[in-house]
């Protein structure tokens, strides 16, 4: 279907969930900085609240993943009505971490119960949101190149929404002006609920009648319901397969990866460049680049991604990660601004391949689809156990860095009263550099590993149907 100019409108209204990109970016750049610098949590109550997440994070992915695909009610078998009713909330949630419930005290235990409450409602919405979506990603597509057309509106799409950080540092000043700040991720969560219910009201599937069902009529009882060994049978249908292994063991990585940077990235720019080499704005844009440039660059891959394949550009990302690594920690932390690029280009190139991540996950469905010989694909199921095996490194990669950083003496950085002598943490210093070179090499090797055995390379070869 198509209007005016040739516009795809599924596509159009597909992209719409940028809603979700504006907010996830905001969420994931600024809160570790606002709960460990402003809010002053203490190490142990943020190392609580993400573990508590971590658990949440894991399980309410395949749990949403099993409902969606499952059961009877319309908001939950429907993928546009998921969107639809789930965006409003969505945009709620993601107003909770930057209103402080009252004036914190250092180590105050109020404090990390509001980071627990705020992880977990917010990742317990963008679940609902963001599997409906990958969903519909899936099942609105059936072939490559449509998929391709899909992830190339999305991306112009994301590319728009990215712009949030940008224009959130600039307004902002990286959230020195904290009142400006609040109201910017008001307007933020208004405008991106708007979108969200555009997706929702007007994007279409090619399973439009989809019903609840189960299975077979073994994994269903006379009143609908559903049991937890249908959950363990198609869980375990789905993680026996050597590609569906092979995908989440790499992303695993990849999300500590993007974690670590979307998380520590202004932390490590703030203390390794000094002020005088980048001002306050070019910083904004430098971090801004860091959302914005992945859209970019993925748009202007979609030629190589029809000639060469996912499979491919993914894996020549990881040797430029690997290698780029290696040269900036040989160099040495003295080359700043060489340093600065460094950082903003790794984490544009990982950003860019795990925007592709769709493809492989699409592929894996549709596999799983033809090998059970299944009705219907179990799309939110496949991306829900991807997530239940991924999503803890989200909660792993800021407790295991800021372990780190304190043992160094972050802790006593961040809270020495006015203006400490920087000389006096040099070894902090060295210990962010090589945090920032040695994690990149070692998950680019690792993903290396784990990629090369996946063996659905060449569907973009595949003739269209």
């Amino acid at each position: 279907m198509k209007i005016l100019w040739g516009i795809h409108a599924n596509a159009l209204a597909y992209s719409m969930t940028l809603g979700a990109g504006m907010m996830n970016s905001i969420f994931n750049f600024y809160y570790v900085k606002l709960f460990l610098n402003r809010y002053k949590i203490s190490e142990t109550g943020f190392h609580v609240a993400q573990v508590v997440f971590m658990v949440w994070n894991a399980v309410n992915d395949p749990l949403f993943g099993y409902i969606q695909d499952n059961s009877r009610l319309k908001c939950c078998t429907r993928r546009q009505f998921s969107i639809l009713y789930g965006a409003p909330l969505y945009g709620l949630a993601f107003l909770l971490p930057w209103f402080p419930w009252r004036l914190y005290g250092e180590g105050d235990w109020l404090c990390s119960l509001h980071l627990i409450v705020a992880l977990c409602a917010f990742d317990g919405l963008l679940t609902f949101v963001l599997l409906a979506q990958c969903a519909l990603f899936t099942e609105s597509c059936p072939r490559h190149d449509s998929r391709l057309r899909l992830i190339k509106y999305s991306q112009v799409a994301t590319l728009l929404g990215s712009t949030s950080v940008l224009f959130c540092g600039l307004i902002s000043d990286n959230m020195e002006n904290f009142g400006y700040f609040q109201v910017f991720v008001v307007l933020i969560a208004a405008l991106a609920t708007a979108c969200m219910c555009c997706t929702g009201k007007y994007s279409t599937s090619q399973y439009e009648q989809r019903e609840g069902h189960m299975e077979d009529a073994n994994l269903e009882n006379g009143n609908g319901a559903f049991s937890l060994a249908s959950v363990v049978s198609l869980t375990k249908q789905i993680m026996t397969e050597k590609n569906f292994l092979c995908f989440v063991t790499m992303n695993f990585f990849q999300v500590f990866h993007l974690a670590f940077y979307n998380n520590f990235m202004m932390i490590f720019a703030d203390n390794l460049i000094p002020k005088d080499v980048l001002s306050s704005s070019v910083r904004s844009v430098m971090y801004g680049a860091g959302f914005i440039c992945p859209q970019c660059l993925v748009l202007l891959s979609h030629a190589w991604l029809k000639k060469f394949g996912y499979y491919r550009i993914i894996l020549f990302s990881f040797y430029y990660e690997g290698v780029a690594a290696a040269v900036m920690c040989l160099l040495g932390q003295e080359h700043h601004y060489l340093l600065a690029f460094y950082v903003t280009t790794n984490m544009v190139i990982v950003q860019a391949s795990f925007s592709l991540f769709n493809l492989p996950l699409a592929d894996i469905v549709d596999a799983d689809l033809i090998k059970h010989k299944r009705r219907l694909p179990l799309s939110s199921m496949v991306f829900g156990t991807n997530a239940l095996f991924t999503k803890p490194a989200q909660s792993l990669a800021p407790m295991v860095v800021l372990t780190i950083l304190n043992h160094y003496g972050y802790y006593n950085l961040n809270n020495v009263p006015g203006r400490p002598d920087i000389r006096s943490f040099l070894d902090l210093h060295d210990a962010m550099f090589y945090l920032v070179c040695l994690v990149p090499f070692c998950i680019a090797f690792l993903q290396i590993l784990t990629w090369t055995p996946f063996s659905i390379q060449n569907s973009h070869l595949a003739s269209p149907q």
